[in-house]
């Protein structure tokens, strides 16, 4: 997919996969210890923001809380 020609529904959909993420890597930050599966689960889906984070086709999307997993993370680790 060309950034260039991606489409508001695309954009709308990345986002609500973003949102996912966010979604999972707060369920996985709230627990106090992690298995190894967990903790895997957790980088793929931080990785996951940091890539999304990074796309320039963002419109009037929030991004903060796809930030705010990274930074918290980030501040685990």
């Amino acid at each position: 997919m060309i950034e260039d020609t991606i489409t508001a529904e695309e954009i709308a959909q990345n986002y609500s996969a973003a949102l996912d993420s966010v979604n999972l890597a707060n369920e996985l930050l709230a627990l106090e210890t992690l298995t190894a599966e967990e903790t895997d689960r957790l980088d793929r889906n931080v990785k996951h923001l940091e890539i999304m984070v990074a796309k320039d086709y963002w419109t009037t999307e929030d991004l903060e809380p796809l930030t705010a997993v990274i930074n918290q993370f980030e501040s685990n680790n």
